[in-house]
């Protein structure tokens, strides 16, 4: 089994669900993909940087970070930092908060993020695009260029589109699509 069969099967074990969900772009769902319960897992942790390495080398981009939105994307940027790092090319992380802290610094981004630098915004799942493209929004704010963006989940609902209409490049790993046919596999 391939790193990315695994970690498809722990998404579906871990996150997927259905019934009866709001989700933050505020539509109803009747299955809703809780990302967190796997990409805060220690098998997924490990399993998510093999995959998604993976995926930043095919795609041909070479970042110098990887982050997006807390707190959906930072166990992503994570897993990606330590494996870029066990690779030998290390890609370090960054998170976008929603708004800029009031005290401190006052940043809106924070760990390693510098004006200039290239960055992959990874995102957890894909809906709308709303939560990739803010991310984007302050990124740009702060002279980051933007590679791309590489999400786990897409639910093939037009965010995908979304973002490449506004201009970005967007990989996913995994399509809704996937992710019900390897539940109705794994239930036989």
């Amino acid at each position: 089994m391939t790193a990315r069969d695994r970690l498809l099967d722990l998404f579906v074990q871990r996150s997927f669900r259905l019934g009866d969900f709001t989700l933050a772009s505020g539509r109803k769902s009747g299955f809703y993909v809780d990302c967190r319960t796997t990409t805060m897992h220690a098998e997924g942790q490990d399993l998510l940087g093999r995959v998604g390495c993976d995926y930043l080398d095919e795609a041909g981009w070479r970042p110098d970070l990887v982050g997006g939105l807390t707190m959906g994307a930072d166990p992503i940027a994570y897993a990606i930092a330590g494996e870029s790092f066990r690779r030998g090319e290390p890609i370090h992380a960054f998170s976008v908060r929603k708004q800029a802290k009031r005290h401190g610094r006052g940043r809106q981004i924070e760990g390693c993020f510098e004006s200039g630098a290239r960055v992959v915004v990874v995102e957890d799942v894909i809906t709308t695009g709303g939560s990739a493209l803010q991310a984007c929004e302050s990124i740009k704010a702060e002279k980051g260029t933007i590679v791309g963006i590489l999400a786990v989940v897409d639910r093939e609902e037009g965010g995908s589109e979304a973002i490449a209409e506004a201009g970005f490049h967007v990989i996913s790993m995994f399509g809704i699509g996937e992710l019900r046919e390897r539940a109705a596999d794994l239930t036989d």
